[in-house]
This record gives structure tokens, sequence and C-alpha cells, in this order.
């Protein structure tokens, strides 16, 4: 049997590829894992059947057989660690990688998200416009560690790995903000991840579900 994940039945990201079901398609899509889809809605995804798999009434799930698991890391590092093509065969190589998505999640994303936070929810505040800076340069002290240690390397540790593909899930989130192209390596790191086959096909694949939401 295939797994199953569940997306978003109307995504807010309007098909820009960043719903967090994303991630978890790149992934199946990497190790060459066929997957189904369960698409939800805001409101079941807050009745009791969605919260008995996700407790936070988010998405996405991942169901296989009579394993569940929320949260889109820890579904990404189950594929990674039962499908060969995300995790290196080197037990170092291999845990340097798992370290790199906890980097992702734990240490780039954080204030990834206070940005979002304070562009769509706090926007109206007064105090807003004195915060956002502070935030765009919070997340420029994390960009520029990051594009120092990514160097002129085309992945972050050798060969790409589900570190990249957290790494650069994340990244994505700024499209638009200008900020990742102050460091050209980033950028550059970013479009190669979107070139891989894996990542075409897992974006033509969400995409689809907002062309048909959008059409509906």
């Amino acid at each position: 049997m295939s797994p199953t994940i569940t997306a978003f039945k109307s995504s807010p990201d309007r098909g820009r590829g960043l719903a967090r079901d994303m991630r978890v398609r790149w992934a199946l899509e990497e190790v060459g894992q066929p997957y189904d889809v369960r698409l939800v809605s805001f409101t079941e995804m807050k009745e009791p059947a969605h919260l008995a798999l996700h407790p936070f009434g988010q998405i996405p799930t991942y169901e296989d057989g009579d394993l569940a698991l929320f949260e889109s890391g820890a579904i990404v590092f189950q594929i990674a660690e039962r499908h060969a093509g995300l995790l290196p065969d080197d037990a170092n190589a291999r845990a340097r990688a798992v370290t790199w998505m906890f980097a992702a999640l734990s240490t780039v994303e954080p204030p990834i998200m206070d940005l979002q936070i304070a562009k769509l929810v706090e926007r109206d505040k007064t105090w807003s416009e004195q915060r956002l800076p502070l935030v765009e340069d919070r997340i420029r002290a994390r960009l520029g560690e990051l594009s120092n240690r990514l160097g002129d390397a085309d992945w972050l540790d050798g060969a790409f790995s589900a570190g990249d593909l957290m790494m650069v899930s994340v990244l994505q989130r700024l499209g638009g903000s200008g900020l990742v192209d102050e460091y050209p390596n980033l950028s550059a790191y970013i479009a190669r991840a979107e070139a891989r086959p894996a990542y075409k096909r897992a974006f033509d694949a969400q995409y689809a579900v907002f062309l048909a939401a959008s059409s509906g």
C-alpha cells in the first residue's frame, strides 16, 4: 500500500508551493515512493477524525499502515530513514544531514515565520513599523551565517540530502522579500533545488490542487 498524506483542499499560499505538504511530497518524489493525498478543508482540520492524526489541527499528516505521523520534519525524516536517496550511507554524513534538518526547522525558520507574522498579522499594530526592521535583521544574521557555511558548494554537506530539502523549503518562504537576493549563493542554492525533477513533480502535483480549487 502507498502512504497517504493530507494537504489543504484550498491552500492559502495560492499555488506557490509553500504549504508544508510540499516538503513531504518532495521527499516522496526524491525516493520514488508513490503516495496518495487526502485533501482536507479548514473545517475538517478541526474535526475529531483529523485531530486524531494531528492534535494541533494542521497539515500535513502521514499514514503508512499502522503508523500515523504529523509534523513535516518528522515525516520527511521517516521517509528518508525508510527509503534510500535522502540520507547518506556513511553514519557520520548521515548524522550531519539530520543536523541540517534540525537547523532548518529550529534555527533558520523561526525568524522567517516571525517576518510572516509581522507582515500578515501585526501590520496594523502601532509598533509594527518599528519591529519589522528588527525581524529582518535577525533573518539577515541567519542568512549570512548560512551563506558563509555554504560558500561555493552545491549542497550543505556533500550530496543533496534531506537537510537540503528542508533548508530550501524554509528559505522559499522568503520569496518576494528580497532578503535571499542579498546572498547570491543562497539564491543559486534554491534554484538548484527547484531544478531537481523530484521537486518539479511535487510542485506540479500541489499546483494541480490549487488549479482544481480555483476552477471549482
